[in-house]
């Protein structure tokens, strides 16, 4: 009796002393399971913060803008933000109104998709720019050279302007627009053909009349006889006779919007437009007298005239206009989509 009474004691107190450690045992393995996520969840969770990562912005995935550098003879690719950011300071002083620079930047990026989608150059280029000379687009390092230490400035306020309106790009039907801007008119806009000599809906005569009061709009170019002998034969193959000076030019053939269509030179009929490129006439809108052997041209606006005016673009913002009424205004018949 005594000897069972023992050994019932016994087993009481193994039970006693394995019990906690089971459950403690058991206890743990509960929290264990309960603390790891089941692959299911895992998959879920990491499926939302995939989710809640920043989708890349329009500019990082759209094609890289191509163009021949002039001055290297060499093929330049810049992702779309650089480009346009170097676009719009190589056409407009940064301290332009906001609705110009923006109406400039849409314009830039309009034109370069034409001109991609009627690209017939080598090594795939679009178009050609000079970012030495300042001309079409300028590259980082230009930039950093251009405007000294106000870079950062200056930068930091175009590459906001270009990230409102970077998606956008006028179309004309199913296509990008051909949209050509330039510095000002003669107060009214030009028909592109009358300059390249194909007509496109959108680029016609619109008024621009603001530009007569833009810094420089009236400029006179004075040559000598015989510079202007030289530059006749060398650029346009007409000989000029020193002694019939007074009979060179006769009465210009002027088109709608007041620009020169063409004239006689020394018997010959040259137009406008390529009397503009032999001589480096700001304007195909010009006078010429002659006085004592000296030709004076003198031109009113600057650039070929087709499409936006630049001048005429600030004073449009300076009165109230947004980009999109600008734009409106030049390329009529467009319409501004999102890329």
């Amino acid at each position: 009796m005594k000897r069972s009474f023992l050994l019932l004691c016994a087993v009481l107190l193994v039970l006693g002393c394995a019990l906690p450690c089971a459950a403690y045992r058991l206890a743990c393995m509960a929290l264990a399971q309960s603390a790891a996520p089941s692959a299911a969840e895992a998959a879920s969770a990491a499926s939302e913060e995939s989710s809640e990562q920043e989708a890349p912005s329009p500019a990082d995935t759209a094609d890289p803008v191509c163009f021949m550098d002039q001055s290297t003879g060499q093929a330049v690719t810049l992702p779309l933000r650089e480009y346009l950011i170097g676009a719009v300071a190589a056409e407009m002083p940064v301290s332009w109104p906001d609705e110009a620079l923006k109406a400039q930047a849409v314009a830039a990026h309009s034109y370069a998709l034409y001109r991609r989608d009627h690209s017939t150059g080598e090594n795939g280029v679009w178009f050609t720019a000079d970012p030495a000379r300042r001309q079409g687009c300028l590259t980082d390092a230009v930039l950093h050279s251009y405007w000294g230490t106000a870079y950062a400035a200056n930068y930091a306020r175009l590459s906001a302007l270009v990230d409102t309106v970077q998606t956008q790009v006028l179309y004309y039907g199913d296509a990008p627009a051909g949209t050509s801007y330039f510095a000002m008119s003669n107060g009214r806009t030009e028909a592109s053909e009358n300059v390249w000599g194909t007509a496109l809906p959108y680029l016609v005569p619109v008024d621009s009349s603001t530009d007569t009061a833009a810094d420089n709009y009236e400029y006179t170019l004075n040559l000598s006889a015989a510079q202007l002998q030289q530059l006749l034969a060398e650029r346009l193959g007409i000989a000029a006779d020193l002694s019939q000076q007074a009979q060179w030019f006769g009465t210009p053939v002027l088109t709608s919007s007041g620009y020169v269509d063409s004239l006689p030179v020394c018997g010959q009929t040259v137009q406008g437009t390529a009397l503009r490129k032999a001589l480096g006439l700001r304007s195909a809108c010009f006078t010429v007298v002659c006085q004592s052997g000296t030709f004076s041209f003198t031109t009113r606006g600057y650039g070929h005239g087709v499409g936006m005016s630049q001048w005429g673009a600030k004073a449009l913002a300076e009165q109230g206009a947004d980009y999109r009424t600008i734009l409106a205004h030049y390329y009529p018949g467009t319409e501004l989509r999102v890329e």
